[in-house]
Formats: structure tokens, sequence, C-alpha cells
């Protein structure tokens, strides 16, 4: 059941013009610049409820230093509804949680939107009974980050 499960969320994915890898990350292509997509990402989570905990800028804080680094920028977020009973059902889950996503350019200027799937992370840490809780946190990141990308 499960690897019926993991294939329907792939094909979704698949079908919203993302792509998803084995280790359970999405990426969607952004038409808009680094800066824009993640001022977009966090307006389309803030909207439904979530919690922006952090931000981090990675191309910043290698500049500081002299290093180069091609943009990238990192959202923390979440809402303690849904995350509260994954940490609950697992306390390992809290290393991945708050939720993270990525907002970076590649070598070619392309601008890409990734995060974690909630399936991947239910599977890393072993998280058991929460399935619709996981299918529909999977659901809503997908959803906001559309949102964020149109």
């Amino acid at each position: 059941m499960r690897k019926l499960w993991l294939a329907l969320i792939a094909i979704a994915v698949a079908a919203a013009g993302a792509r998803a890898a084995e280790n359970g990350v999405v990426t969607k292509a952004s038409t808009y610049p680094v800066g824009e997509t993640f001022a977009r990402l966090e307006r389309a989570l803030t909207a439904k409820g979530m919690t922006v905990f952090a931000r981090i800028d990675h191309r910043a804080e290698a500049e500081r230093i002299g290093l180069p680094m091609r943009p990238a920028q990192l959202l923390i977020f979440g809402n303690p509804r849904g995350g509260t009973p994954l940490m609950v059902a697992a306390p390992t889950a809290a290393l991945d949680l708050p939720l993270k996503a990525l907002v970076w350019e590649d070598a070619d200027g392309k601008v890409w939107l990734s995060y974690n799937t909630m399936t991947y992370l239910a599977q890393r840490h072993e998280i058991r009974g929460k399935d619709d809780l996981i299918r529909n946190l999977d659901g809503a990141l997908d959803s906001m980050t559309a949102e964020a990308l149109k």
C-alpha cells in the first residue's frame, strides 16, 4: 500500500511540473528571481497560517566571508497543529521540523524551489498511524508552493 501511495504522489508531483527525487526532495521551477520567489513563498505560507521561524540567506553568509555562491535562500516554517502530532509519534522528526524550503539558482541562472515531502520525512522517522495527516500536509505543501510560483 505504501508503494502505491508513493507512486501516486510521484505522479501528482510530475503532473504539477515538478520533479521529485527518490530522496524525497520536490523541486519546482520558478519564473521569478530568487528574492521574488522567496517573498512570494513567504506570503503564500503565512496566508495559510504558517509561522515563519527563520530566513537564511546562504549567499549573503558566503559573501560575508569572501566566498562566491549563487543565490540560495532557506525559509524555515511550520504550524504546531501539523508538526506536533508527528513529533509526538516520532521525536526524531524534530530534526526535520519545522519544515524548510529552499529557493536557489542553478549554474544556468534558472531559479528553483525545493522542499522535502512529508511522506519522505514520515518514512525517515518511521512515523506510524498519521497517514491522513501526512497526506494532507503533502497536499498543503504542494498547494502553497504552487501558489507562490504562479
